[in-house]
């Protein structure tokens, strides 16, 4: 068996096509500071070498793919709006690197704030640090490693309608050395959990909610590339946050915690369907991400639920 040859490129080369990758960008609208993020992931450079520009004198650096391939996935990022995200195959999310490919919505900053929100809301009753959380259309598994990882003595159940994003998901979690924490089960919803109805400690998704109408024109980067299995809500945008207002009280415990992320606009009509729901408290917490847009849901079910 033949060894695989690193992709070695001179410092000066290098250079080079970070020049003109930037001269590029700045010409077409794309961040440039895009570059400096992919050169760190691809070619393993710091921040303070590509500011410094001293990597230009080192006689071979070694890339994880070819050169010409990078051109040419810059390229796409600049003509077909590829995500960078996509060209380096991972992202950043909260203390991991979350490998990604166009069958995952690429994990936002704004999503980390649901595990802060699902540690503050467990305080209360520590025993629902414990048992069993749900992730639900996990993705990349970005929001059960974050569960797994704070909620150190529970089992999470990460289920995924798609066989392609679980196997990048079941990656992630081997990389993080979480997987001996967290279950994977291809289905929806709730379905592959049928036999621990009742059980669930808490549950936390950030599910499809953008309306149907409203996919098309959202950003290239967006509408062109990431699944629109894990984007499109229906025509409201609500489809699968109904479904799991109503269907989620039949798997959580009594005073579990029911967690999501939506729209901006829709923290009124998902608050109003969780009271109306009648198996959830009445205190409905609507919390806001940092740009202040009212983004995620936090309910409990009542600890005498008659539904």
């Amino acid at each position: 068996m033949v060894d695989k040859q690193p992709n070695l490129v001179s410092g000066l080369q290098l250079w080079q096509w970070r020049n003109a990758a930037i001269k590029a960008a700045i010409a077409t609208d794309v961040s440039s500071s895009e570059v400096d993020w992919l050169l760190q992931e691809v070619a393993g450079l710091d921040r303070l070498a590509l500011r410094l520009e001293s990597f230009k004198d080192s006689y071979a650096i070694a890339l994880k793919l070819p050169l010409e391939d990078l051109e040419h996935l810059w390229q796409r990022r600049l003509n077909d709006r590829l995500p960078v995200q996509y060209i380096a195959g991972v992202t950043p999310w909260r203390q991991f690197q979350i490998a990604v490919s166009n069958a995952v919505l690429i994990p936002r900053p704004e999503t980390e704030y649901l595990i802060d929100l699902a540690v503050a809301a467990s305080l209360a009753n520590p025993l629902l640090q414990q048992g069993h959380w749900a992730d639900l259309g996990t993705g990349s598994g970005a929001i059960a490693l974050g569960l797994a990882d704070v909620f150190r003595t529970a089992t999470i159940h990460a289920v995924d309608c798609s066989s392609d994003a679980l196997a990048i998901a079941r990656a992630n979690a081997l990389n993080s050395g979480l997987a001996d924490r967290i279950r994977f089960y291809q289905g929806s919803w709730w379905e592959p959990l049928e036999l621990l109805k009742g059980q669930f400690s808490g549950m936390v998704s950030n599910p499809p909610y953008i309306p149907t109408s409203t996919v098309s024109t959202l950003q290239p980067e967006v509408v062109d590339h990431e699944p629109h299995l894990a984007l499109d809500g229906g025509a409201d945008g609500l489809d699968c946050i109904r479904h799991l207002i109503d269907i989620s009280p039949a798997y959580l415990r009594p005073g579990g915690v029911w967690l999501i992320e939506m729209m901006a606009g829709q923290a009124d009509a998902v608050r109003e369907m969780l009271l109306n729901q009648g198996s959830y408290c009445n205190e409905v917490e609507i919390h806001a991400d940092l740009a202040g847009i009212e983004r995620f849901a936090v309910a409990r079910v009542l600890l005498n639920r008659y539904k």
